[in-house]
């Protein structure tokens, strides 16, 4: 089709149709989490083996995302979008029809290699549709689907999995997704400058780029399952990834046609913006994982209080999202983002206040403001650091930006998980430590419990067995909250430290002279 010939689209209907098949995407790289311990008892699996559901999806992701601009340059990216909301629709209705863990990973395999196209060719369809000062309502279109969506899932998933079933988490994909493919057969075309011209294909950079990617998404996974560097198979997934990536940098210098374009890091301000975002990823997805192990095994909320609970920070970013978009066109963008980094650090420690007789509202106001935060930076980041970037390299660079992005989150995970293991049972150690035969007060208190256990029909010896256990019990649940304390206090650090950095990246040009035009 001759994209020049098509009659003009409003870019809110372009904005609509991509938003939709990306909402989906972004959606369920959280909305299945909830559901794997019934995923695990229906498949016959244990939970460590449930989790590769989720590991091969993340991994298949995570390859994908830096070839999208080459593949939207030799597909066309109307051809790309739709074929990639089609297969993700079907993959999702395989997902939910599978009868056994392995057909489950399979198709969970082309989930994530069809998401993973979605998310950064959506960014980069809605970044050219809309002149550059208007680009800030865009994205916070935008955040309101990568940034809500996370934090939804676990709603949307533990009322599916508690009042259907877990594959129902799967099938609530098929219905969205015809309704995207609809409205992008209407409003998305391809644009004109589009480069599809007749190349090599780089063929050994897509294989070191897919097999670095692969086995460091891998590893960051499963690092702390496997006890990281005691692992040999950990160290193996590390070392392949650093020669593969390595490798594959020296490769795309030298190539004239590489399938990542790493030239596109000569902007500074694009260099600068990478790094924020993936340190952004790492606390926003670092924090996000914590809440939910907090509220589930410390505080005994099942899956769908605790979804519920955490509810308020998507509510913060919904209404913070659409309104810093305004204000994007209206002030210096990188205050908005010092000040989002500066409130985000300020819930963090808010949240580091928290003890083990938290309620409702303890844990829903800091998360409110940590959801306007969340709007204050994700919105003037994305569009300070495609600003400098000219159209028809908006695709390559929007891939690059959203692989950090989603490899900063996983190294956010896979920190926060090992961080709040290996401190929970220093702290063990530390609190253990004071409860000996020596001490006045740990005798009371062992007295104490062994006369509750008494009272209760226990004799003197079972009581005393039982009056231990209980106290090495609490011992356990305090070193755990202690733990995440020091968690979300360490998260805050990395926010506060973050600040700064927002105010040395380049002011956006239409802020500095006159405004660009549309078709710049």
């Amino acid at each position: 089709m001759d994209s020049e010939n098509q009659p003009p689209v409003n870019p809110w209907a372009v904005a609509g149709s991509v938003m939709v098949g990306t909402f989906m995407v972004v959606l369920d790289t959280t909305v299945v989490n909830i559901s794997l311990p019934y995923v695990a008892g229906s498949l016959s699996a244990s939970i460590e083996e449930s989790t590769w559901a989720l590991t091969s999806y993340l991994a298949a992701n995570a390859v994908i995302l830096p070839i999208t601009g080459w593949l939207a340059a030799l597909f066309g990216r109307k051809r790309l979008f739709i074929l990639s909301v089609a297969s993700f629709t079907a993959a999702s209705l395989l997902c939910g029809l599978a009868l056994s863990l392995p057909a489950l990973v399979l198709f969970r395999i082309v989930q994530g290699a069809s998401g993973g196209v979605m998310q950064p060719l959506s960014q980069a369809i809605m970044l050219e549709a809309f002149p550059r000062q208007e680009r800030g309502k865009a994205m916070g279109f935008f955040g309101i689907g990568v940034v809500v969506a996370p934090i939804l899932g676990p709603v949307l998933g533990g009322w599916l999995t508690d009042n259907y079933s877990w594959r129902w988490v799967f099938y609530i994909n098929i219905p969205v997704g015809i309704v995207a493919i609809l409205l992008l057969r209407r409003f998305l075309h391809d644009p004109p400058y589009l480069d599809r011209s007749g190349k090599r294909i780089d063929a050994w950079g897509i294989g070191l780029l897919a097999v670095g990617i692969a086995a460091l998404q891998i590893a960051l996974d499963k690092g702390q399952e496997e006890d990281w560097l005691a692992s040999a198979w950990i160290i193996g997934l590390l070392v392949t990834a650093a020669v593969c990536l390595t490798v594959f940098v020296v490769h795309t210098l030298r190539v004239a046609h590489p399938v990542v374009k790493l030239r596109v890091f000569a902007d500074r301000t694009f260099t600068l913006g990478t790094v924020l975002v993936t340190l952004m990823s790492f606390v926003l997805f670092g924090s996000l994982v914590m809440l939910p192990l907090l509220l589930q095994t410390l505080m005994r909320y099942p899956p769908l209080e605790a979804g519920l609970a955490m509810a308020p920070r998507g509510v913060g970013s919904l209404i913070a999202m659409p309104l810093v978009g305004l204000l994007v066109a209206r002030t210096d963008p990188r205050r908005l983002l010092a000040l989002g980094f500066v409130l985000g650090g300020f819930t963090l420690l808010w949240l580091s206040w928290l003890n083990l007789d938290a309620g409702f509202w303890d844990l829903a106001w800091p998360q409110f403001i940590q959801g306007i935060a969340f709007g204050l930076l994700f919105v003037p980041l994305t569009t300070t650091t495609m600003d400098g970037i000219a159209r028809a390299e908006m695709g390559n660079a929007t891939s690059v930006f959203n692989l950090m992005r989603n490899l900063g989150g996983s190294m956010g995970i896979a920190a926060v998980q090992t961080l709040l293991a290996r401190d929970r049972q220093a702290h063990v150690n530390i609190l253990g430590s004071h409860v000996d035969p020596f001490s006045p007060a740990a005798q009371a208190w062992l007295r104490n419990l062994q006369s509750a256990f008494i009272a209760r029909g226990s004799d003197a010896v079972t009581a005393g067995r039982q009056a231990l256990a209980a106290a090495f019990g609490m011992v356990q649940k305090q070193a755990a909250m202690i733990s995440f304390i020091d968690a979300f206090r360490l998260l805050a650090l990395i926010f506060l430290l973050l600040a700064p950095l927002a105010l040395l990246l380049r002011r956006p040009e239409h802020q500095r002279g006159p405004t660009v035009a549309v078709g710049e």
